[in-house]
């Protein structure tokens, strides 16, 4: 078993920010750690982020930043001053646009974690081949992770799938999982996935779930499930 608990960050996949509210007001704090991506960032934006925060709850930002060393910098420095528990960056976008951005986090005097986006869950077998032809994805990975390791991020985010590979592999880096299912799933636009508990038991940090919740007709029974059975791991 794990001497450490696995943490449960819900995903706020949702159309707008009135249903994230809404959503918000229904799970109440089964969990304090929330998950924005771009959709809701771009229609609620700062305000909206503060808003969470200022209810209490820890956001995990993820823009995926990627783009050349001085622009992600740029833009790193200034977000990380809202508050934020975490944001994203790609990791393929280099060591070195890495290490800008955690020297930008680090003069804003911010304690916001910079995680390593390394291969997206949707992205599988000829889907990878076709954007990285000749490239194992495996070997990919393991050296995303270890990029990120030396230009000094928090953490990395990985598939539950990858997490076997990353054993012994970036060991100061925080492993944050999405592509959790309830159980496991025919077709869908994620190619790599997992249960939480199997995320967990493979070395997980904190799991990001987003659809067994927020499709569920109780998401605090659900999100309370699951995280009974993160608890039952660290047992």
């Amino acid at each position: 078993m794990n001497d450490k608990k696995c943490g449960l960050i819900a995903a706020l996949d949702v159309p707008a920010p009135d249903d994230a509210r809404s959503f918000l007001d229904k799970l109440g704090r089964a969990t304090e750690y929330i998950k924005i991506g771009p959709r809701l960032y771009a229609l609620g934006g700062v305000p909206f982020v503060r808003e969470l925060i200022s209810r209490g709850y820890k956001i995990f930002l993820d823009l995926k930043l990627h783009d050349i060393p001085n622009t992600v910098a740029s833009a790193v420095e200034p977000l990380s001053q809202l508050g934020l528990w975490a944001l994203t960056l790609h990791t393929s976008g280099g060591c070195e646009m890495m290490a800008r951005s955690v020297a930008a986090r680090d003069r804003a005097g911010s304690e916001t974690k910079l995680l390593g986006i390394t291969v997206l869950t949707s992205l599988g077998g000829e889907l990878w081949e076709e954007v990285h032809p000749g490239c194992d994805m495996g070997l990919a990975l393991v050296a995303r992770a270890e990029a990120a390791e030396r230009a000094g991020l928090d953490g990395i985010v990985c598939s539950p799938l990858d997490l076997d590979l990353l054993k012994g592999r970036a060991r100061k880096l925080m492993r944050v999982v999405p592509g959790i299912r309830a159980k496991r799933a025919g077709a869908e636009d994620q190619a790599r996935v997992a249960t939480a508990k199997e995320a967990a038991l493979a070395g997980a940090t904190y799991v990001v779930v987003g659809r067994p919740i927020l499709e569920a007709a109780d998401p605090v029974a659900a999100a309370k499930d699951i995280i009974a059975s993160l608890e039952e791991v660290s047992r």
